[in-house]
């Protein structure tokens, strides 16, 4: 007969059945995957539109003008008798060009300046903050129709302004981050052992920072996409007869009331690609904050 001691049952503490409890209510669900497949397919179809077995996105055929979605055309015919279904995968490679790379701009210059500011602190945080809040005191949206306006509608110019116009939130959250450990123990421990500023930085600091920037990066993606929907919907983004699908939303507009689908169709493509990004952003950041409560 065998007795178990009482120092080998299984420990369990209140706070780690809280976390335990909580990850659980994360747990990724068909939202989550249905989520991601669908982020996968736009991101698939649009990088392989050339490869594909598409008609002209550009090409006008007045023989089919305003046909309604049918075995031929999927998602019908515009009034220039335009493939729709073509459009609107040549159209998703824009918006993702744009949403992927205006981000990556602002990551890459806000990490390097929130991790300096955090860091440092004092002056140094002084003068970048008040660069930001220079930044943020003009309002974007007028910024960019500004200078597009003035320049041109060019893809380049529209992710590089986007990009600088990101940079102030991605400041601040690398910023806080680093703020949070930038005091820890393994901090203290590697200046105290005599290790640089830098190397503190890249091989301490900026591997705990990092994830939690890519994350909110996610929901940077979303909003950059809507913005420059709403910018090729004014015709300032790619110019016309390129597609995106801020401009088949404005051709769509004519015929609203009796051809609803030709600016349904790309309306609803921005709103499930923005949602399913939004959803993966925010499930991922929930997970990662339940665990870094746990530690």
């Amino acid at each position: 007969m065998s007795v178990v001691a009482d120092d080998q049952a299984p420990l369990t503490t209140p706070a780690s059945s809280a976390t335990r409890s909580s990850l659980a209510r994360h747990r990724r669900g068909p939202g989550f995957w249905l989520a991601i497949t669908w982020t996968t397919l736009v991101i698939v179809l649009a990088a392989s539109a050339n490869l594909l077995p598409l008609r002209n996105p550009t090409e006008a055929d007045f023989t089919v003008i305003s046909n309604w979605p049918d075995a031929t055309y999927w998602f019908g015919t515009d009034h220039l008798g335009r493939d729709i279904f073509s459009r609107s995968i040549f159209g998703a490679r824009t918006s993702l060009v744009v949403g992927l790379l205006a981000p990556t701009i602002g990551l890459g210059a806000g990490l390097f300046f929130g991790l300096i500011a955090g860091y440092f602190r004092g002056r140094t945080e002084s003068v970048i903050a008040a660069a930001v809040d220079a930044i943020m005191a003009f309002p974007g949206i007028l910024i960019v129709l500004a200078v597009t306006a003035y320049i041109g509608a060019h893809t380049a110019v529209l992710i590089l302004l986007l990009g600088l116009l990101t940079i102030p939130a991605f400041m601040r959250v690398a910023r806080a981050n680093t703020l949070v450990f930038a005091q820890r123990e393994f901090v203290l421990a590697a200046r105290a052992m005599g290790a640089t500023h830098a190397r503190v930085l890249t091989f301490e600091i900026l591997p705990n920072v990092i994830i939690p920037m890519l994350i909110y990066t996610l929901l940077v993606v979303s909003r950059v996409i809507v913005i420059e929907g709403i910018l090729s919907f004014l015709g300032l983004s790619v110019s016309p007869p390129q597609p995106t699908w801020g401009n088949m939303i404005a051709d769509g507009q004519v015929d609203l009331a009796t051809l609803p689908y030709i600016a349904f169709i790309p309306s609803a493509l921005m709103f499930f690609t923005v949602l399913s990004i939004n959803l993966i952003g925010e499930h991922l950041r929930a997970r990662t904050d339940l665990r870094g409560s746990a530690l």
